[in-house]
């Protein structure tokens, strides 16, 4: 066997070891909040076993059905050929010279440059770029980007990145109904004799959505590095990521996603992204899911030295 093929066994190995650890984590955090949730109702264990049943079934469907499931947080649409010959051409030519099928092709309908891959591995690969990708960006510069993105696949980043991102959405998003049944049950009716128990239920919305968010920036931001690099040496062209981080970086500083809005996609979908979407809003940057550009276009350039290419 050549080492080539020796290196992506080792990479689907270590894909499945992770995502085991994943599961596991979140598996425990969703107990964790059920058995918060129980206290407050008087029935611990019986809300934290319902927290484990539903911890497999989030499991099993975020691992095979991940790729649908983000497109939808992104709020992404999948497109033909025909609506955008350019991006589709390029995403085509980059997965030819990468050795893997063609994958589907999303747009999300945003002023901001950026892009994104999902998908179980190669087979199920949705590459989705936002509408204005193409207009700020040159052709080289956007081979470039979905160089980058199908690094993300063929090293099987996507699918603990999109697990994590459908997990640590679908947390939150209990944290926050949590937080909701407490403000409108109140301390009051049936609950006003147990009202300390509120205080875990309190804690555990706050924290546990929280606790998800960290492994996601831990599963992201060494996935970067490696995906930058792959992209370069398929590309050849290092040069061409390095501007369009750069491009892509400035218009994020500007122009970012507004998680407010109703057609924003989910902040759970951050880490997916080739640059942070949510820069500029307080809240969301706090929790960098991302290396610095800079640091990004310092690894580019010595990989583009070892290349042999000068990159200025």
């Amino acid at each position: 066997m050549c080492p080539l093929s020796q290196l992506q066994r080792k990479s689907v190995m270590s894909m499945y070891l992770r995502i085991t650890l994943l599961f596991a984590i979140l598996t425990l955090l969703l107990m964790g909040i059920g058995f918060a949730i129980g206290l407050y109702f008087g029935n611990p264990l019986s809300f934290m076993l319902f927290g484990l049943i539903f911890a497999v079934i989030l499991n099993f469907a975020s691992y095979y059905y991940s790729d649908s499931l983000v497109v939808r947080m992104s709020r992404a649409r999948i497109i033909q050929e025909s609506e955008n010959p350019t991006l589709y051409g390029i995403v085509r030519s980059v997965a030819q010279k990468a050795g893997i099928p063609m994958p589907r092709v999303g747009i999300v309908d945003s002023p901001q440059p950026n892009a994104f891959a999902t998908g179980r591995g190669p087979e199920r690969a949705v590459v989705v770029a936002t509408s204005s990708i193409i207009r700020n960006l040159t052709p080289q510069e956007l081979e470039a980007v979905i160089g980058h993105e199908i690094g993300h696949v063929i090293h099987r980043a996507v699918l603990i990145s999109s697990v994590a991102a459908t997990l640590a959405g679908v947390i939150s998003y209990i944290g926050t109904i949590a937080l909701w049944a407490m403000m409108w049950g109140g301390y009051g009716g049936r609950n006003r004799g147990n009202s300390g128990s509120a205080l875990p239920l309190l804690i555990a919305a706050i924290l546990i959505p929280l606790g998800a968010t960290f492994v996601q920036l831990g599963i992201s931001r060494s996935a970067e590095y490696n995906a930058d690099e792959y992209g370069a040496k398929l590309t050849r062209e290092p040069g061409y990521l390095i501007s369009a981080l750069r491009k892509i970086t400035s218009k994020v500083n500007v122009q970012s996603f507004a998680p407010q809005h109703s057609n924003a996609p989910s902040p759970a979908t951050a880490p997916l992204w080739i640059v942070n979407p949510f820069k500029g809003n307080s809240l969301v940057e706090l929790f960098s899911t991302h290396p610095p550009t800079e640091k990004r276009v310092a690894r580019l350039k010595k990989v583009a030295s070892e290349m042999g290419i000068y990159v200025g």
